[in-house]
């Protein structure tokens, strides 16, 4: 049995909490690897390790911490296909999007490398007699990243690249489910020539997230994963002083106007939908069509389309997508499909008893479509985080656009349109974060930034971009002036200064 050990330090460290969770293998339903969870004393090793390493990293200049990333991401790009066969082996993701995880973090990195020319402040000559204004951008010190198992390569980069970059020491703590790429991830830092204690990586549960919530040395924390838990993190960060973003679930729809492609949608839509079998805050398991024909067409569409996918083990080049992560989070999706089945939606395609010959134990789903599913279902209000599409059917524009407006999640919108006036005044209006439109997966790129609206975040600064820059940094502004004569002394000290 492999033992998944923390990464503390600069290298492996062995933990003494005796406690540790089961790895899968998805394809198989078997165990193929144990995971240490930590203590909070170990926790707290950590924390102590990324402190000691601040001093020294925080003073190296911008372009040195650049050449770092630089490094690193050569040395990621070297290995990508030996991560993507690990990340596969662990999460479920067929190797194509095992690849595409890696290369999304790689961006944000790309991003990271630019960070002296992002770091630079701003100066005003003569804000008054003989004063200046400036201000300069600081790292804030030991910082932390708490992520979902569903990307478990480009979410903790999208996090510890941009704050590594600007001077932060970070501390991670991964899924417990798919741990093994985080660790990887930090060997390779080391290896492109950051110091030890600068990348950290602490397995664990509730008991690890509760430590790095509640230590005094993290001073901000970024969170991806259930919104209920993001709130929870959110609040609890914020109760013990420190800056968190908290990015939470998602019921991202697609509208589908009466002059969308239709070849294009459906083809956008198998995709989006069923694409790492639905375990993607950005996927699109909601599709409106605008009237009962364009309904009618697509989803006739929808049934010629979807019984061609292939679903297969991670390691099979043909297949679109392979299992779901455990077999809890099976049960977990099933559920979901029973309760839409209860609530009165019409199951035009049941994925419930797919079972892949020779992988009869793995955590197989195949791809299920539901029509006319309406708003107050559970079904449709919450998140299914799974292979399954649903049909909501709007008759006009105005109701089309209510729904992700007024649906409790805000992440991510498409419209599919060849009409630009329809999908401007969409894009200006929909009361959701990200928007994409004929994009069905609308995920900025990397010098752009990441967030949704609602329960699909907490917090006010955004992922990545320079929305990054600026929540991994604090502002100090800097008023100077250098009198140069006696004649420049006046008796105004104890008056607040102006600038007339």
């Amino acid at each position: 049995m492999r033992d998944i050990q923390h990464f503390i330090n600069g290298s492996a460290f062995t933990g003494a909490s005796g406690r540790f969770g089961d790895v899968f293998n998805p394809n198989t339903g078997e165990v193929q690897a144990r995971v240490q969870l930590a203590s909070e004393a170990e926790v707290a090793r950590a924390i102590a390790a990324a402190q000691g390493a601040f001093e020294g990293w925080s003073s190296t200049n911008p372009q040195r911490r650049a050449r770092v990333l630089f490094e690193f991401k050569r040395l990621v790009e070297a290995n990508m296909d030996s991560l993507a066969e690990l990340l596969s082996s662990e999460h479920g993701k067929v190797i194509a999007d095992s690849k595409g995880d890696i290369q999304r973090g790689l961006e944000v990195i790309e991003f990271a490398c630019g960070i002296p020319h992002a770091l630079k402040g701003e100066y005003t000559w003569g804000a008054g007699p003989g004063i200046d204004v400036y201000s300069m951008r600081q790292p804030l010190g030991v910082v932390a990243g708490i992520t979902p198992f569903n990307f478990p390569a480009m979410i903790p980069m999208w996090m510890f690249g941009v704050a590594i970059a600007v001077g932060n020491t970070f501390v991670l703590k991964p899924s417990e489910r798919d741990p093994s790429v985080p660790v990887r991830l930090a060997e390779l830092m080391m290896e492109a020539g950051a110091p030890a204690g600068v990348l950290n990586v602490i397995h664990g549960d509730k008991v690890a997230v509760d430590a790095i919530l509640t230590h005094p040395d993290v001073h901000a924390i970024s969170f991806v994963g259930s919104s209920d838990i993001a709130h929870y993190v959110y609040h609890t960060g914020a109760a013990h002083g420190k800056r968190v973003q908290a990015m939470g679930g998602a019921k991202n729809h697609g509208i589908v106007l009466p002059d969308a492609d239709m070849d294009q949608v459906v083809r956008d839509l198998t995709g989006a939908a069923f694409g790492s079998a639905g375990e993607r805050c950005m996927a699109l398991p909601v599709v409106v069509p605008v009237g009962e024909k364009t309904a009618d067409t697509l989803r006739e569409r929808l049934v010629a389309e979807i019984p061609s996918l292939k679903v297969g083990i991670s390691t099979d080049a043909d297949a679109h997508y392979g299992p779901v992560v455990t077999a809890q989070h099976r049960a977990r999706v099933t559920g979901w499909i029973d309760k839409g089945v209860e609530e009165g939606a019409e199951l035009v395609i049941d994925g419930r008893d797919f079972s892949l010959q020779g992988y009869e134990n793995g955590y197989f789903i195949g791809p299920s479509l539901f029509d006319h599913v309406r708003p107050e279902m559970a079904s449709y209000r919450e998140e299914i985080f799974g292979p399954v599409l649903q049909i909501v059917r709007a008759t006009s524009f105005e109701e089309a656009l209510s729904l992700p407006s007024r649906h409790q999640y805000g992440n991510g919108v498409a419209i599919f349109t060849q009409n630009g006036r329809a999908a401007r005044d969409f894009a200006a209006r929909v009361q959701v974060g990200m928007v994409g439109i004929n994009v069905p997966i609308p995920v900025p790129v990397a010098y752009h930034t990441f967030g949704g609206w609602k329960r699909s975040a907490f917090g006010d600064i955004n992922q990545h971009g320079m929305e990054g820059v600026r929540f991994w940094t604090r502002t100090k502004t800097v008023t100077a002036r250098w009198p140069d004569s006696e004649l420049e002394h006046t008796d105004s000290s104890f008056v607040i200064p102006t600038m007339r």
